[in-house]
């Protein structure tokens, strides 16, 4: 009796297997996990396609087995570059350069559906690369070279903007790392500038000397004007009385002295004394 229970039982075990490998084959394509920084949206194979209303955010999400899950990143992002390009007077530069951007998240399926899986390649370099000779064809090498680099920067970013308006892309920001030109282009920019600013140094040396001369003669005719005052100032009266006063202090002074009355010039005593 035991016996004909188990060959009773054994092909319902049996056929459990199958059941549990297709049931876990199911689980498998129907599940995504999504990871931090990205997004996802869905395409729909017996639908329209890439669903454009709906983007998934981070996490687990059971999706139908038949349908598949794209996912991309959404936080910001970075490309690098380096790109030849001709200055306004036609001189051939490298410029290396770093674009930040991002997609916009709400917009991920319309971005996917329009420009597909490889919209950086497809749309954003070549976007970020016309602008860039766009820009750096309005300036000269030195310009390039010394002290327009902020001012392209963000004209680069200005025209990138413009042109990915409406492609569901952010570009954020625009770095201009270098510009390279030919070595005799260099050299000559870099002896220019260097002449410029010993041209810079040598003028402010003169200003400077310039300000201690005018400072320096300010001040010499302030005290010849305060000795024409107190020469004006002093009458043989006054100078008499101040003779008289200083030589009353000075007799009443400790210290030995001889006073002879009279024998100066002007009349004004004379004081000889050992101090």
């Amino acid at each position: 009796m035991a016996r004909n229970q188990i060959e009773l039982n054994f092909p319902k075990t049996g056929l459990l297997i199958p059941i549990a490998i297709v049931l876990i084959f199911f689980i498998a394509k129907s599940t995504e996990t999504i990871g931090p920084g990205e997004a996802g949206v869905l395409f729909e194979r017996f639908g329209d396609g890439i669903n454009t209303e709906k983007t998934y955010g981070e996490g687990f999400h059971i999706v139908a087995p038949w349908n598949k899950m794209i996912v991309q990143k959404v936080r910001q992002q970075s490309i690098s570059d380096q790109m030849n390009v001709l200055s306004v007077n036609g001189l051939e530069v490298r410029v290396d350069g770093t674009v930040w951007f991002r997609p916009e998240y709400d917009k991920l399926g319309s971005l996917i559906k329009t420009k597909g899986e490889n919209y950086i390649s497809e749309i954003l370099d070549p976007a970020i690369n016309g602008a860039a000779r766009s820009v750096v064809g309005r300036y000269t090498p030195e310009q390039l070279y010394s002290s327009k680099r902020d001012v392209i920067e963000q004209e680069i970013l200005a025209s990138a903007q413009e042109t990915l308006k409406d492609q569901y892309i952010i570009v954020e920001r625009v770095l201009v790392e270098d510009v390279q030109l030919p070595n005799t282009i260099r050299d000559a920019i870099e002896r220019k500038l260097k002449q410029e600013q010993e041209a810079l140094e040598y003028q402010f040396r003169i200003e400077k000397a310039e300000k201690e001369a005018e400072r320096q003669r300010i001040e010499a005719k302030g005290k010849a004007d305060a000795n024409k005052i107190l020469s004006a100032s002093l009458t043989d009266k006054i100078l008499q009385d101040k003779g008289i006063e200083a030589t009353t202090k000075l007799s009443e002074s400790p210290n030995s002295k001889v006073v002879i009355i009279g024998s100066g010039k002007s009349g004004m005593p004379i004081i000889l004394g050992n101090q």
